[in-house]
């Protein structure tokens, strides 16, 4: 059968679902987390945000209520209106009420999203944040109750599905050599940004292994995707095959809800017949969808069909940028990852001391919860929750020295050396009471331990000292160094 001849109100039951619990991580994370990275006091100052930021720039809640009060309740807010459309939804309502009530339900969903994103800096710039927001961007017109989603809506997640997974491909083997002479998987499971417990033993599969998954990965990436379109069986495969190699990410790495998301948008290529083959469920005979939520989808395909011409130009570019926005809604962006891969692996240490003149044996590590640092600390699975400060470290360790970008390096060590609760509560374990009289950041490069260092140690890495990315100091302050260095 034909795209257009298909069914798709248990496509649309199941997507909402997942994307419902994706928005219910996300805001669980700002709940926790944007406070002390992004908040009044953050490593990112909320109201510096406010003072310089414009609606055209990116529309946020925080340029009008720049407080950690604010950011508690919209937090929290989204927590609860997560809740409501992954259990509930507007489907307790009359069928002539359902519609505008779900449609209120998403709306708000993204918008609470969207003031995070664009409040967030540095610690919300990542390609899954603007591809979570495109993606509920969307969902605000599925519909609900018993008429079916517009057939043109499921027609734009799978092209989302498809930008997302092509501009992948399209980066890699326009990027680093490695993808093509299929050795990129070599390095991958070691250097990515945080393993989880499946990492070390990816590693160690064979070389062999290694050149058929970059293989794999170039057949899922760059030829799978035209299948999206397909009449089925054959796009409905193509999903398979697309939440399969997705599944394969979410096994041997974090990569926060960016796998999790994609198989929510692979459901958009399948269809009610082909899901109910598969599922013990089935899906009702659904009418069509009201003529005003019609009308608003034509609309929306148009809008998205515009605004994908600078997407779509950066993606076929051969300067392809990487999960770029080009509007400041964050409506149709362009998507990629991994266009290069580090070949070693560095981490950075935080150490704190109660000395005034220290040895070697004074300093007691900070630890953080998914940032490499001991090398006896298995690796943790944690995605689809997303671990921002853990993230920025490895970004920074890539550096000898902190640059424009780590500044905020800086801040933290002051607020580590105040002993600051609220940021002391992003790490595992503070060896500190009431925070150190000096601190410093070592830099190490790590690898994963063979088997046989394994069996004998019963460590996940070796690692090896190779310098002082921020000297003993008692004072950060402003500046690459700050005030005193020791």
């Amino acid at each position: 059968m034909l795209p257009w001849e298909e069914g798709y109100w248990l496509v649309r039951f199941l997507l909402q679902r997942g994307l419902a619990a994706i928005y219910l991580c996300a805001f669980l994370v700002a709940a926790t987390q944007f406070r002390p990275l992004a908040g009044e006091n953050g490593l990112f100052s909320l109201r510096s945000y406010a003072e310089r930021a414009s609606v055209t720039d990116g529309p946020s809640l925080f340029q009008f209520f720049p407080s950690d009060r604010a950011v508690a309740l919209a937090a929290w807010a989204g927590v609860g209106l997560s809740l409501v459309a992954l259990l509930a939804g507007p489907y307790f309502l009359p069928p002539d009420l359902a519609v505008p009530a779900s449609m209120g339900l998403w709306f708000l969903l993204w918008g609470l999203c969207q003031s995070f994103v664009n409040a967030g800096g540095l610690f919300y710039g990542y390609g899954w944040e603007s591809m979570l927001l495109e993606t509920g961007f969307l969902a605000v017109f599925l519909g609900a109750g018993p008429t079916g989603p517009p057939v043109l809506i499921v027609w734009l997640f799978s092209w989302l599905l498809f930008r997302n997974m092509f501009g992948a491909g399209l980066i890699k083997m326009r990027g680093d050599r490695c993808w093509r002479d299929l050795t990129a998987m070599d390095f991958h499971y070691e250097t990515q940004p945080m393993p989880n417990p499946g990492s070390w033993f990816a590693h160690h599969l064979s070389e062999r292994f290694h050149r058929l998954e970059v293989v794999g990965n170039h057949v899922v990436e760059l030829a799978v995707p035209f299948l999206y379109f397909a009449p089925e069986p054959y796009a409905s495969v193509a999903g398979v095959l697309t939440v399969g190699f997705q599944g394969w990410l979410m096994l041997t790495g974090n990569f926060s809800w960016l796998n999790a998301l994609t198989i929510v948008q692979a459901i958009a290529v399948t269809s009610d017949r082909t899901l109910a083959a598969v599922l013990p469920v089935s899906a009702p005979a659904a009418a069509p969808a009201p003529l005003y939520l019609q009308v608003l989808a034509a609309g929306v395909t148009l809008l998205v069909l515009a605004l994908s011409y600078y997407p779509v130009t950066n993606m076929l570019s051969p300067n392809q940028r990487m999960n770029a926005g080009f509007d400041p809604f964050h409506i149709v962006n362009t998507y990629g990852a991994f266009g290069s891969i580090t070949k070693e692996r560095y981490g950075l240490v935080v150490e704190g001391t109660n000395q005034e003149h220290p040895e070697e044996g004074d300093w007691a590590a900070y630890s953080f919860k998914g940032h490499p640092d001991d090398p006896s600390k298995r690796p943790r699975q944690w995605a689809p929750y997303h671990l921002r400060l853990d993230w920025q470290l490895w970004f920074a360790a890539m550096r000898p020295r902190p640059g424009r970008r780590q500044q905020w390096v800086f801040t933290l060590l002051e607020r580590l050396l105040d002993g600051d609760s609220s940021v002391e509560g992003l790490l595992a374990d503070v060896p500190f009471d009431d925070g150190p009289e000096k601190v410093r950041v070592l830099r190490y490069r790590y690898r994963f331990t063979t088997p046989e260092e394994r069996a004998e140690s019963g460590d996940w890495w070796v690692r090896e000292r190779v310098g002082a990315y921020v000297p003993a100091t008692s004072n950060p302050g402003p500046g690459p160094f700050g005030g005193e260095l020791r």
